[in-house]
């Protein structure tokens, strides 16, 4: 009887229940969130590092504008 019953319990198995299943979709699951979140951190990171560009482009023009403000009055 207990032979039956351990028989028909193998063959009677859902997808779920079949081992590695579960891992696969939690690790296909994360893979996938993964993709998103690395895709916004790169598009985040290029931006930042447009405004770190456009900041020191501003600078070296103020810091030219100054020294050539200085180079006039020193020749006036």
């Amino acid at each position: 009887m207990l032979t039956v019953l351990a028989a028909h319990g193998a063959t009677h198995t859902s997808l779920l229940a079949q081992p590695g299943t579960v891992a696969f979709l939690v690790v296909f699951g994360m893979a996938v969130i993964l993709y998103f979140v690395f895709r916004s951190m790169a598009k985040h990171l290029r931006k930042v590092n447009q405004m770190a560009r456009d900041e020191a482009e501003a600078a070296a023009r103020a810091e030219g504008q100054d020294a050539t403000n200085d180079a006039s009055e020193i020749s006036r």
